[in-house]
């Protein structure tokens, strides 16, 4: 059963970030990126300030640089707004706004402004413009630019000071999945269940609620940890979708190669070996790229933002997108295998007709000597 809202509970501070994150390109060169944004004002690698840096690892820390913050305004008011873009090596840009809390208000008038933040914030034509403008910037630092985007959006409505209850408290004093779902609707217990199920506390003034869409965190400190990980999480899902339906257009292609390599086999004897080779470096390309995708962050020693980051991707499906990269990719290496295994086939075939007309000829020739 939904808590009982109390009418103590009240929300000093608190901001509501909004992501959206593009995959803009094969890879980026993150030194010429720093190079490329030279002069453009704040830039620099990330680092989580929660942890030391053993217990987090980065395997190439993305490139961090302030936006030019839209305006807004919340219910008539004007509230003040901070933008940035992070930029990863795998090839993905993510964009994000910040709208912080204008005044302390109590819990269901925060949830109304978290909800219209995140709407407003959503409908803003900074994200293509911002986006634009920065590509422009880094185009030489792009391997392959993307012609088609992709990309995905997630919300994290942080908390940092609180009244009335501790965070850990947090879950009975109010309900929590109005701000989690945006549903004015009552849900059913099971659905209850299913959207608070990922919840994580680790200090009694910490607490980390993670759903498809957006998260919840209670965070006393100033650091964005939590908002960073949830971020690469994204981003890592964003990566893996993106392989996956490059592989999905790419497997009737090969399977047609394959078939015309075939056919064509004693005309074009190289067919076999050329499409073999074609289709082990796209094995060779999505590997690399998917391998920098899952070591992108490592989380070791910090055990709250371990499990926090587990329970994104686990939330996220990342290990279903990995398993479905891995089928295809098993497919295509099958394919290619038989390739060359029926290259050899060809090549040994060929040679035993050349040892059959040698034989011939050497017959003939000893017969008309005779």
């Amino acid at each position: 059963m939904p808590a009982t809202p109390r009418s103590d509970v009240q929300v000093r501070e608190a901001e509501v970030t909004v992501l959206r994150i593009f995959d803009v390109a094969d890879g980026i060169d993150l030194v010429g990126v720093e190079r490329a944004l030279t002069g453009r004002g704040t830039v620099a690698r990330i680092r989580l300030s929660r942890v030391e840096p053993k217990a987090i690892a980065f395997g190439d820390p993305p490139v961090v640089t302030d936006l030019m913050a839209p305006a807004l305004e919340i219910g008539g008011t004007r509230v003040a707004t901070r933008a940035s873009a992070r930029i990863h090596s795998f090839g993905v840009v993510s964009l994000s706004v910040d709208l912080v809390l204008p005044a302390p208000m109590p819990w269901a008038a925060f949830e109304r402004f978290a909800r219209e933040a995140e709407r407003e914030a959503a409908g803003l034509s900074f994200w293509r413009v911002s986006l634009d403008a920065l590509l422009e910037q880094i185009r030489p630092a792009m391997d392959r630019p993307s012609a088609v985007r992709m990309e995905e959006d997630y919300a994290v409505v942080t908390v940092r000071a609180l009244d009335g209850c501790r965070a850990t408290d947090l879950p009975r004093a109010v309900d929590l999945v109005p701000l989690l779902t945006h549903e004015t609707r009552a849900l059913g217990e099971a659905a209850r269940r299913d959207v608070l199920k990922h919840a994580y506390s680790y200090y009694e003034d910490d607490l980390a609620v993670l759903t498809w869409d957006r998260a919840l965190v209670v965070e006393p400190s100033p650091d964005d940890d939590l908002t960073d990980i949830l971020e690469v999480a994204n981003a890592q899902l964003l990566e893996l979708r993106y392989y996956d339906a490059l592989l999905d257009a790419e497997l009737p292609r090969i399977y047609t190669q394959a078939a015309h390599a075939r056919h064509n086999a004693w005309v074009l004897r190289g067919r076999y070996s050329r499409a073999a080779n074609q289709m082990r470096a796209l094995v060779a390309e999505v590997v690399q790229i998917t391998e920098k995708v899952d070591n992108a962050i490592k989380v070791t020693d910090d055990v709250y933002l371990a499990r926090v980051y587990g329970a994104a991707l686990e939330l996220f499906r990342v290990r279903f997108w990995t398993d479905a990269i891995d089928r295809k990719l098993a497919l295509i290496r099958d394919t290619y295998t038989a390739l060359y295994d029926e290259a050899v086939a060809t090549r040994a075939e060929w040679l035993e007709v050349a040892i059959l007309l040698l034989i011939v000829l050497e017959t003939v020739v000893a017969v008309v000597r005779h």
